[in-house]
């Protein structure tokens, strides 16, 4: 754990996050300032800035959690599909591994590499997290 980190934090349970999934291996919860709403990131427990930092034994189990939460979005958010990418260090807001799972539907406008920014209204992020943690005990 790296106090400083807010992802940290939220793996912690000190600061407080729309969590869809918390197990042994990641905790993956709502962005907060999501590209489409009910983008999710997924992050290690162990505080490791890149994916080469990993260890290479927990690659496949982090992956399978990334892949669960990638099943769970479409289902949940009746989209067609999602987007799926990770930063090392460039653009990397968070020094922390993440992975973004981003619901995706057809004309949804998303073009390249610009990621524009949606905001939650009041109540609506916990509507979102609820919706795919549904899906993940349902899958």
């Amino acid at each position: 754990m790296d106090e400083g980190c807010v992802f940290c934090g939220i793996v912690a349970g000190t600061v407080a996050a729309d969590v869809v999934l918390d197990d042994d291996v990641a905790v993956a919860f709502l962005d907060r300032s999501p590209v489409f709403k009910g983008h999710v990131l997924v992050v290690p427990r162990v505080h490791v800035v890149t994916l080469t930092d990993l260890a290479t034994e927990s690659i496949g189990p982090f992956f399978e959690r990334v892949q669960r939460i990638a099943r769970a979005v479409p289902s949940a958010l009746d989209a067609h599909g999602t987007f799926v990418a990770n930063n090392n260090i460039v653009s990397q807001s968070v020094a922390h591994l993440h992975v973004h799972v981003v619901p995706r539907r057809k004309r949804d406008g998303l073009r390249g590499f610009f990621w524009p920014r949606e905001k939650y209204a009041a109540g609506e992020a916990a509507r979102y997290a609820d919706a795919i943690r549904t899906s993940l005990r349902n899958a």
